[in-house]
């Protein structure tokens, strides 16, 4: 399975509904990084994605966004396949 890294804040209702989505589809690790807590992950985040929201979510090397693109992903079938590749 493929890593999956999540920049997130600890207050954030999709950051916790993207982290319930992929455990519901076996993924048993998820790299948090807490961006509320850390300046420096914070803008990390920003460089990375262009995008100062969260959730930020990697899937390997490739970002995929926030809840709502995982969600995306998911409906259209092909979110169990980018996290098994």
């Amino acid at each position: 399975m493929n890593e999956v890294t999540m920049y997130g804040n600890d207050q954030c209702k999709y950051c916790n509904l993207a982290e319930s989505l992929l455990l519901q589809k076996g993924v048993l690790s998820i790299n948090k990084i807490l961006v509320n807590h850390h300046d420096e992950s914070l803008t990390a985040m920003i460089e990375l994605t262009g995008r100062k929201t969260t959730p930020q979510i990697f899937i390997g090397n490739r970002h995929i966004g926030g809840f709502d693109d995982l969600a995306s992903l998911d409906d259209e079938g092909s979110l169990d396949t980018l996290l098994r590749t």
